[in-house]
């Protein structure tokens, strides 16, 4: 395939597709099913060095799919060039199948949801510690779009690990809403079930009115006097490793 047959393909797929920045999303989206059009890489070598030595089991799936592009070529496709100069296309799960998992009854590990998240990355890191976890999915409430360039490259391609969608709070899935609060019962005492939706405010300011109306439980983390808050992709992991611990456990691949 030329370039010009490459830019072409490209073209027609970006209006529809997720762009997977770098090797390391493009590894994990093939992991667990993406289905990938196109990918391009401007150090095809590399690229496939990488896939000896970190995914010997995609070698030689990504050898029959990376094309060669020149770097400049490549630069023009992304936003920011990443390090290891991968990227690829990707189909959005569909919005259906999501809804499904995200409300499919009884519920084997807790849904994370971000009440009106602002920050790009921090929603990316977010998704990458509950597919880490094997939470059942993400939530966001608000304008952030979850499944933004920017938060797929902060999540390593592992959009495709969980479920991800955006949701009003009217719509959340069933299930008790644990929400994060520093005036709520401390965590240490509690045990999160499985069915649990985790909710977390913004980084700025926290739960909405509309989602803490809507809250079962408010749970606080521990904190010493005088510090202000967690990040947001911290307060996340300290409390699926508080359910993982107490019962919990990460999904066996």
């Amino acid at each position: 395939m030329t370039d010009s047959d490459l830019l072409g393909a490209w073209r027609r797929h970006a209006g529809a597709c997720v762009l997977l920045d770098g090797f390391h999303a493009l590894k994990h989206a093939l992991r667990f099913g993406a289905e990938v059009p196109v990918a391009v890489t401007g150090d095809r070598a590399g690229a496939l060095a990488l896939a000896e030595e970190l995914a010997p089991d995609l070698r030689e799936a990504l050898d029959a799919l990376l094309a060669e592009v020149p770097r400049e070529t490549y630069a023009s496709l992304v936003p920011r060039p990443h390090p290891t100069a991968v990227a690829a296309l990707a189909v959005r799960p569909a919005r259906e199948a999501q809804l499904r998992a995200l409300g499919h009854l009884p519920r084997t590990a807790p849904v994370v949801v971000l009440d009106q998240p602002r920050n790009l990355g921090n929603a990316g890191a977010v998704i990458r510690l509950a597919a880490g976890f094997g939470a059942t999915g993400v939530v966001t409430t608000g304008p952030l779009d979850p499944w933004h360039p920017t938060v797929v490259r902060g999540g390593a391609g592992l959009h495709f690990a969980t479920a991800v969608e955006r949701l009003d709070v009217g719509d959340l899935p069933l299930g008790p809403v644990f929400a994060l609060d520093p005036e709520g019962e401390d965590i240490r005492g509690l045990k999160l079930p499985d069915d649990a939706l985790l909710a977390f405010g913004s980084e700025r300011s926290g739960l909405s009115d509309e989602l803490r109306a809507r809250a079962d439980h408010l749970v606080a983390l521990p904190m010493r006097p005088q510090v202000s808050s967690y990040n947001l992709a911290t307060s996340v992991a300290m409390t699926l490793y508080h359910w993982s611990a107490t019962g919990g456990a990460v999904r066996a691949s």
